[in-house]
Order: C-alpha cells, then structure tokens, then sequence
C-alpha cells in the first residue's frame, strides 16, 4: 500500500487535507462524489511489524461503529477491506476536543456542569445501543455545536457482538488516567466503567488535576481499587458539595455504589438541589495516615470490592465453538474437512457462535519473520486468509469471531484461548502420523489431554476422533 497524501484516491474517497494524527492512525478530510457532507477518513498504521492489538482494535471499531447512530457519533460512512487497505470513512464533526478546554482548568462550576451533561447524554445514548465505549477521555470527545460527540471505538464492547479484543487478552485495556477499576482486572463486560471515567473527566475539569495520575504500571493502577482520590473540595474549597458528591459517585469502585445510569448522572448535575450529600462524604479531608495504614490491612477481595458486574448478572450466554484451522498453506484437504465439520456443528445449535482461531508460529531463538517476500504483513494475511475459510459458512458477524494468535507452541496457544473465553468445544485437525510425531507429541494430542471441554480432532485419513 502506497503512503496516502493529498490528491490520493482510495475506493472513491478523495484526501483533501491531513489532519492531527496520532500513533495509531492517520487522519484526513476528504470528499466523495455520492456524499456531500464534510468527511474524514482515519487509516490505521498497520506497518508490517505493528502490534497485533493494533489490527484487532481496527476490526473492532469498524465492527462496531458502522451499527452507531444518532448526534451523539460521527455519523459512519464506509470501511475499507484488510486485505486492500483499511480504513474507515465517518463525517466530519465541527468542534473543539475537550482535551483543549482542560488546557485552562479548573473550569467554572457552570462549564463543569454544561460539559458533564453532555457528556452524560451521549454516555446514555451510547448505553442504549449496547456498546461500552471502554476509552473515554477528553481526547475522544469532540464538544460540537449540538452537543458531545464520542469518538474513537477501538476498545469498545457491543454486548452482543464478538469482544475481538476482550477474548485474546484479559489484560487491562484503557486509558491509565481513567480506566475503571474493573477494566484494570480485565473486566469489559459493564457500561459503569464509561461512567468511572466520566467521573474521571468531572474531577479534573473541576479541579484541574487526575484523581489517579498518569499511573505507567498494573499496580499502579490497582491502587484505585483501595484508594479513594482526594475530595475535590480539600483542591478546591469553592466546589459545590452536591458536585464533590455527584462525582465521588461517578468514581465508586463498589458498582454498586457507583451510578447505574449515565442519564441520572445528567439528571443530578441539572438538579443539585435534589442531590443528597453522603454523610460520610461530608468531610473534606482525605484519611489520615493512622486510617490509611489500617484501610491497607482490611482489604477486601477484589471481586468484593467491585461487586457482581454486569455479566456475571446476565444468564449464561450460548455455546461458544472454537475452530483451530492450520492455514500455512500445506494442508488444505484437512483444512476443508475440519470446515464440514464446524458446519455440522454449528447446524445443530442455531444459537451459538464460532471463534475461528489460526496461530502464527513464532521462534524462539531465531527472529521471527513478519513479512512476506512482498513485504507484507503475515499477521494480516493470516488474518484476511481465515476469513476466507470461513466465509463458505455464511454466518452474520455477530456469530463469529476472527483471531490470530503468535505463539511458540499451537497446542498452548488453543489451550490459553479456549481457557480465557470458557469454550464449549474446540474442533482441530491432526496431520498425518509420524515416528517423529509419535514421540514428541502432537498439537491434538496435547489439546485432547489438556482441554476443559470437547474437542473433535479431525483426519483426513484414518477417520474423525472425538
């Protein structure tokens, strides 16, 4: 793929203009024919060394963006195919990012409460779409002429689509100055996180400073789990006390305490004569030294602290099938049997859902190669080939799940994700016998051995194991 630059043409679109980009991507204004409103296009830096997660965040914004409606979103346009060139195509939304209105705060009590209602307004309409955004910040929300604008879905979560992101890696994914304390143990099941990081933007508008800081480590961030920030009235005595209120709330770690809804959070900030201050809040000091020794001896379970989240709440979802698929390019007869097979499977249960899952191998000692003798990535070709295994299938994208997975070891690699995502059966297939293969082990041997489920092992010779 060519380095995009203005006057260039890609699937009809026409950049015009680069806009401030990031690490992660390139922005530009551009134009169509068939659409006469102002556009952007934001392209992904997928070098052929990038990190996988970089890719997956990709698949998920487009994934998730295109079913966003409303004035609460840039208003979604096209997505490009991965194996061309990514992109996506949204309108272009006139405003200024809040990440610049901070540049001066503290703010006024007035403006706190203007942005936070807008802010809590998109949060709702956003909530009421299924979708988790899993990354507020201030600079991803755009404070246009009609209200907050949320951008940026790369770390989102639609409760009922694949979590690409959350079934690889149980690893916190956020922003460090406002990821939810659920989020840090690699929960990205609960909307309440999104109101943990509006609490997060109130706090710093209304005193100038993060309630956590910028921490750069895990325990860094675990801090928040047992350690309240300081009350925004002992930084800035003047803050209305219905405000500290409305924004402790917001930063609970129990969600239980913490607000349910972002529309009540609106709902408070637009009535603070109905808020009623916490007794216990009422103090404007932060604990002395004696109490936060004490708080460091009686910590509770993490799970305790943060309460029941939203998908332990929900009922047990449907069975979930994992496909392991050798896609090398030396196996294609058994790479054709195992996809009858997953057919059959999926035929006689309509309400689960497949993971399709190929794994890159990687070397130990040697470097690991990356690209191919074109210079392209392998990780995306890997990617763009299984979908093409799957796509006989015919399934809707919201009953299958795509995933690359670099590892050492296949068998390790299947175990880890049929472990991490509680998988009902694993289907792969086993290569020819060998006196090497005999005494060393195979990869289906092992996952038959070692797996918590199922597993269907299919030959192309010898029959079908289960």
């Amino acid at each position: 793929m060519e380095t995009p630059r203005a006057g260039s043409v890609i699937d009809g679109f026409t950049l015009t203009e680069r806009l401030t980009s990031g690490a992660m991507a390139t922005l530009w204004r551009a134009t169509h024919p068939d659409h006469g409103m102002p556009l952007v296009m934001k392209i992904p830096i997928l070098d052929p060394g990038a990190d996988a997660s970089m890719i997956v965040g990709y698949e998920t914004e487009a994934m998730i963006h295109k079913r966003l409606s409303g004035p609460h979103v840039p208003r979604f346009v096209a997505a490009g195919d991965l194996a061309r060139i990514p992109y996506i195509a949204m309108e272009f939304v006139a405003g200024t990012r809040l990440a610049e209105a901070l540049q001066s705060a503290p703010l006024a009590v007035a403006e706190v409460v203007r942005i936070g209602i807008a802010i809590s307004v998109a949060l709702a309409d956003l909530h009421r779409q299924k979708v988790a955004h899993l990354d507020l910040k201030p600079q991803n929300v755009m404070m246009a002429k009609g209200g907050a604008v949320l951008l940026d879905f790369g770390l989102s979560r639609h409760s009922e689509l694949p979590d690409l992101l959350g079934e690889e890696s149980s690893a916190p994914m956020g922003t460090a100055a406002y990821i939810a304390p659920e989020q840090v143990l690699g929960d990205r099941s609960d909307p309440a996180s999104d109101i943990f990081a509006l609490g997060c933007i109130l706090y710093q508008m209304a005193t100038g400073e993060e309630p956590f800081g910028r921490p750069a480590t895990l325990p860094g961030m675990k801090r928040r789990l047992y350690h309240a920030p300081r009350p925004p009235r002992s930084l800035r005595p003047e803050t209305p006390a219905w405000l500290e209120e409305i924004i402790l709330r917001c930063l609970e770690v129990d969600r239980r305490q913490r607000y349910a809804d972002a529309a009540k959070v609106a709902f408070d900030l637009r009535h603070p004569e109905q808020v009623v201050v916490a007794r216990h809040r009422r103090a404007t000091t932060s604990p002395g030294l004696g109490k936060r020794i004490l708080a460091r001896f009686q910590k509770r379970d993490e799970a305790e602290i943060l309460g029941p989240s939203a998908h332990a709440r929900r009922e047990a979802g449907p069975s979930i099938i994992l496909v392991a698929v050798d896609l090398s390019g030396e196996h294609d007869e058994l790479a054709a049997a195992i996809l009858a097979e997953t057919q059959r499977l999926l035929a006689a249960r309509e309400d689960s859902w497949l993971a399709c899952l190929t794994v890159l191998r990687t070397e130990i000692i040697r470097e690991t190669q990356t690209v191919d003798e074109h210079g392209r990535s392998l990780y995306i070709n890997r990617l763009v080939s299984l979908k093409d295994w799957a796509r006989p299938l015919h399934l809707r994208e919201d009953r299958v799940s795509y995933h690359v997975i670099e590892a050492v070891s296949a068998a390790d690699a299947i175990l880890n994700y049929a472990g991490h995502n509680d998988i009902d059966h694993v289907v792969l297939g086993a290569r020819a016998s060998s006196a090497v293969r005999r005494h060393l082990g195979s990869v289906s041997t092992k996952v038959v051995a070692e797996a918590h489920c199922s597993v269907s092992v299919i030959r192309v010779k010898g029959g079908r194991t289960n």
